[in-house]
């Protein structure tokens, strides 16, 4: 497929409308934003790890009517079982007209949508949070032996709260491999807090965000095809060679007990198509790579027990890493 510098432009300034328009809602948090919209061009998962009242739930929802595309919110509690996301079959007593009676019939769950908000998903048991992993790897769900395709485009957008602990279940690094990105949503400046305060006071009876006036940039047919485009911007063989060597790097880097697998690298290209792309580029540079090392790998490599003993933070770590592996010229 060869893209024409004209598309490539029209699809930058349309991301930028798109932008915009969730910026119309979500005050701040610009890096998260754009990290966002990388994984939703890579056709990718994104994890999102902030303290409650930082908007991660705004985030999703804003995003899903910015896109015009179905949206389903699941809060994950420790009681919640697979089949409430995935789905179950029941036994009809009466069958439908034409259909056997006694027939098992499907109730599809809330994963059959577009833009999936699995709220607080360490709250849930390792077998409800194993669930996700056929839907986001695969994008099919099986139900009582029937194979189900989702919709696309499908993203999940998962939260969690790194201070609450209590009653949580960490995620498996299987489950974890499974993101495109693992994205830390920090505190907003103090002019952007006012400004949130000012649109949540002024005239509103509650503490939501009105998102009455956020107009649709895009359907899903537009996403389906910027996705693709994405899939087809060039990247040299030194690009490539660059993301496997920053990955086997955080298995022998000291201070990293674990590193990452063949999934990193997978995902730094990935994502570095995606960023070319915001850039109406038809190429990826080595710049495009290491600027989402740290929400590609953050989530795919483990502290060493003597460097948490040392309270070394894991950003610091991978910061360190990335400044040791040259980049190629091209």
């Amino acid at each position: 497929m060869q893209i024409k510098p004209t598309d490539l432009t029209r699809a930058a300034e349309v991301l930028n409308e798109l932008r915009a328009e969730v910026g119309k809602a979500v005050v701040g948090q610009q890096g998260a934003v754009d990290q966002i919209l990388v994984a939703l061009l890579a056709s990718g998962h994104v994890l999102i790890e902030g303290v409650p009242g930082l908007g991660k739930t705004l985030l999703a929802r804003t995003l899903s009517k910015a896109l015009s595309l179905s949206y389903a919110r699941v809060q994950f509690t420790p009681d919640l079982m697979p089949s409430d996301i995935t789905g179950h079959s029941v036994l009809e007593a009466r069958g439908e007209p034409g259909a056997p009676v006694g027939a098992l019939r499907v109730h599809r769950g809330p994963v059959f949508t577009n833009l999936l908000l699995a709220d607080e998903i360490n709250r849930a048991p390792a077998k409800t949070q194993s669930s996700l992993l056929e839907v986001m790897q695969e994008y099919q769900v099986t139900i009582e032996g029937q194979t189900l395709p989702l919709a696309k485009p499908f993203m999940v957008l998962a939260t969690q709260n790194p201070i609450d602990t209590e009653g949580t279940y960490p995620l498996p690094e299987a489950q974890l491999d499974r993101f495109l990105f693992k994205i830390d949503v920090g505190y907003p400046s103090q002019e952007e807090e006012t400004a949130i305060v000012r649109r949540t006071t002024e005239q509103q009876t509650g503490d939501q965000f009105p998102l009455d006036h956020i107009v649709p940039r895009l359907d899903e047919r537009g996403v389906l095809t910027l996705q693709r485009m994405a899939s087809f911007i060039r990247v040299d063989e030194k690009v490539s060679d660059y993301a496997v060597r920053l990955v086997r790097a955080t298995r022998t880097w000291p201070g990293l007990s674990a590193g990452s697998g063949p999934r990193g690298a997978i995902a730094l290209v990935r994502a570095a198509r995606a960023t070319a792309m915001l850039q109406a580029r038809d190429f990826v540079t080595p710049d495009d790579v290491k600027q989402h090392a740290l929400p590609a790998l953050r989530h795919r490599v483990m502290l060493a027990p003597d460097a948490q003993l040392e309270g070394r933070a894991l950003g610091e770590l991978l910061a360190a890493l990335l400044d040791s592996v040259p980049a190629p010229r091209l």
